[in-house]
C-alpha cells in the first residue's frame, strides 16, 4: 500500500539538511515526488511531496525516524498524510 504525504522542514540553515532527510526517506523506501526549498537569510524551508511504501516502512515509523533527524539537525520536521493536509486547507 502506498501513501502520499507532505513533508515540511523549517529551521536555521546548516550543512546536510537535504542529505539527512533524503537519506532517511531512501532508507524507508519512500520516493520524493516533488521538492521545493527556500533560504530566507539564514532560515531554511523545504517542502516535499513523497510517496511511502507502507509495506517497507509505516507512516508512523517514518515519523519517528524524521523526529530523530529533527533533533539531530535542531529543526522542525513535520510529516502529514496528503489527504489530511489537503482537507485542513480546503476552503
Amino acid at each position: 500500500m502506498t501513501t502520499k504525504a507532505v513533508l515540511s522542514v523549517l529551521g536555521k540553515d546548516c550543512k546536510g539538511i537535504v542529505a539527512t532527510v533524503a537519506t532517511t526517506l531512501y532508507e524507508a523506501g519512500a520516493n520524493i515526488d516533488d521538492i521545493q526549498q527556500t533560504l530566507l537569510s539564514d532560515i531554511f524551508s523545504m517542502t516535499m511531496l513523497v510517496t511511502l511504501d507502507e509495506e517497507t516502512c509505516s507512516f508512523n515509523a517514518l515519523q519517528e525516524r524524521l523526529a530523530q533527524d529533527a533533533q539531530k539537525l535542531n529543526m522542525q520536521i513535520n510529516l502529514q498524510r496528503e489527504d489530511v493536509f489537503t482537507f485542513m486547507y480546503k476552503v
